[in-house]
């Protein structure tokens, strides 16, 4: 569509009232609550699905599971880039097997990138400090000093990643097994309500 200004034709829609525009969506949407919703049993249901499913590829990871103090289970994240590039998912915090807490996880990447994939991450708080600040915090980002565990022919979890003293120890996998070189590096983790 267009209109006369000074004499000469402009268009009504600019890539600025667009950008605009989608904020505003966005904005919107993100004014409903959840309260009353499906969405904490949707994604408790993923969870379970995705904890066994990872359990019974894996059995090495019960043991994982037993030393933690929680474990942040993120069923399905969504990735896709064209230079720019992002992932998000949502997931549930549990502690003794009992979700406490639901989370998104969002990331952003640039470079040369192209493509889509999905994957499940876990992150296993192996002491309670650990757990607090991730609980605490308005919002935590995962970092270079993220252990990440790794599985040996057999599915169990390597001896030093059992034995471990960090704090954190993520484990990235998909239908298609264990996701090598996967980082979980500045994906930002926000307490939500489904």
């Amino acid at each position: 569509m267009a209109a006369m200004r000074d004499g000469k034709m402009t268009s009504l829609y600019s890539r600025r009232g667009f950008i605009g525009a989608m904020g505003a969506t966005t904005a919107l949407a993100a004014c409903g609550n959840g309260v009353g919703s499906q969405g904490g049993a949707t994604i408790d249901s993923r969870v379970d699905g995705t904890r066994d499913y990872l359990f019974s590829r894996y059995p090495g990871t019960t043991d994982l599971a037993d030393k933690s103090y929680g474990i942040l289970w993120m069923p399905l994240i969504t990735k896709a880039g064209l230079w720019f590039g992002g992932a998000y998912g949502r997931g549930a915090l549990r502690v003794d097997n009992v979700t406490v807490d639901y989370y998104s996880a969002t990331q952003a990447s640039f470079g040369p990138q192209i493509g889509a994939q999905q994957y499940a991450h876990a992150l296993f708080f192996m002491t309670p400090e650990a757990l607090r600040k991730f609980r605490s915090g308005p919002g935590w980002s995962a970092g270079a000093d993220l252990e990440y565990a790794f599985m040996d022919d057999a599915g169990a979890v390597a001896a030093d990643t059992l034995t471990s003293l960090d704090p954190v120890i993520a484990l990235v996998f998909g239908q298609q097994g264990l996701i090598a070189g996967a980082s979980l590096e500045g994906t930002k983790y926000t307490r939500i309500i489904p």
